[in-house]
């Protein structure tokens, strides 16, 4: 960066047989910040990583990860005096992955009950009627036990997911002393549910409370400092049209349908309490809202499009095949989604860029690292790549820019020289 800019992290470990590769993202454009291979995961390795976002001109307000040991410890020792937050993705994943585990069981009961009064209906004779109506009798049981439990774990999942949300449905922001008296409540219940199974993963997260909490304080600090700008009815009115907006991006399409009537109502509502233009606040409310952030799920999705990279390089990793992901992530624009076509280097540092992610990576290799690429028209005599002779051209609408490549037929001529002069 040309100059200081402030972010939030998103860290993250991938690793690629047995090398780890460190990645941090910006989450508000998903622009990878910095992406190294290194030789190990230790707090000195994550350290280094962190001091050379220092160096690119990066100041960090916080970091949400999961917690690996060298990461954390690395950042608290690079940024002591930022935030860290627990990644709620990852505290209450074993939840969710304990209710599917009971969903197919509910489901397995439903199929034995099915099965045993199948069996029922065939008997024939009194004594096997009378066996079969036992077994049938024991599934049924099963079957309610198994669909109860679920039922109940999975009411108990809906009300945490409610709690940690940053708003209310009426508008309120959630305070980090009420979020931290719902969740102890949530998790005595889920406990009583299934101690044995519970247990393990319920430990963790009552010691983890305090850094889950976090956000919460944040948007408790945020509310205050928006209430010196407006009045408190249209501010609420505008966390509730956010709320809709903020859930309407993990939604079907019916669901979706449904937010976005609702984000309109309560836009609408807050544009008759005011009598100026209410997309400044708008804006200034959602963004405030979009920087408080409580998971590191978006590095995960950054992940999931390296990987492919990893698996059909068969472990022969170098960071310049990581420089070079990269750039493309950075520099390619989004086709879907909200924040569909911008890239993340566009929504990153708010300047439009002016050519294509491969005409871009051209100029970049042609001029030397040293170039920006959103520098000024290179100089033609810089640019002596060489095009593909049995590669078609290229449409000119792809590319803002002039062709300054030598003609296929000239490289022909010119690689045929070169093969006589090897003979």
């Amino acid at each position: 960066m040309t100059s200081q800019t402030v972010v939030f992290y998103l860290s993250d470990e991938i690793f690629a047989i047995q090398a780890p590769i460190l990645v941090t993202i910006e989450p508000q454009s998903t622009t990878i910040l910095h992406i190294e291979l290194a030789t190990d995961r230790s707090a000195s390795t994550w350290k280094a990583h962190f001091d050379t976002l220092k160096d690119h001109h990066f100041h960090s307000l916080g970091m949400a990860s999961d917690r690996g040991i060298g990461l954390v410890a690395g950042y608290r020792e690079a940024c002591p005096e930022a935030l860290w937050v627990g990644d709620h993705f990852h505290e209450f994943r074993g939840l969710f992955a304990m209710r599917l585990q009971w969903e197919k069981k509910a489901y397995s009961a439903i199929a034995k009950e099915d099965e045993a009064i199948r069996k029922f209906h065939h008997a024939k004779s009194e004594s096997n009627l009378n066996k079969r109506l036992t077994q049938y009798e024991q599934a049924h049981q099963a079957c309610e036990h198994a669909m109860t439990r679920y039922d109940q774990l999975d009411m108990l999942l809906q009300l945490l997911q409610e709690a940690l949300q940053l708003c209310t449905p009426q508008g309120k922001p959630r305070t980090k002393a009420g979020v931290r008296s719902e969740l102890t409540m949530l998790l005595h219940l889920l406990e009583e549910l299934d101690s044995g199974a519970m247990g393990t993963i319920l430990t963790p997260i009552r010691a983890h409370l305090d850094d889950i909490v976090v956000p919460y304080e944040q948007a408790e600090m945020m509310y205050a400092q928006l209430l010196e700008r407006m009045p408190q009815q249209v501010l609420d009115a505008l966390m509730v049209a956010w709320h809709h907006e903020h859930l309407s991006h993990q939604c079907l399409a019916k669901q979706k349908r449904y937010h976005h009537r609702e984000r309109q109502q309560w836009l609408d509502v807050a544009d008759g309490l005011l009598e100026q233009d209410i997309e400044p606040l708008q804006t200034l409310v959602f963004d405030q809202l979009d920087s408080i952030i409580r998971a590191s799920s978006l590095v995960e999705m950054v992940n999931g499009l390296i990987r492919p990279y990893l698996h059909s390089c068969k472990g022969h990793v170098t960071q310049e095949m990581l420089n070079l992901i990269m750039f493309y992530h950075n520099h390619h624009r989004y086709k879907s989604g909200k924040r569909k076509g911008k890239a993340p280097i566009e929504l990153l540092t708010s300047q439009a860029l002016q050519s294509d992610w491969v005409d871009l990576l051209l100029r970049q290799v042609a001029e030397g690292p040293q170039v920006a690429c959103g520098a000024a028209e290179p100089s033609r005599a810089s640019l002596e790549l060489l095009p593909n002779p049995f590669e078609r051209p290229r449409p000119a609408q792809m590319s803002s820019e002039p062709a300054f490549a030598k003609p296929a037929a000239n490289v022909g001529n010119a690689s045929t020289r070169q093969r006589g002069k090897a003979a």
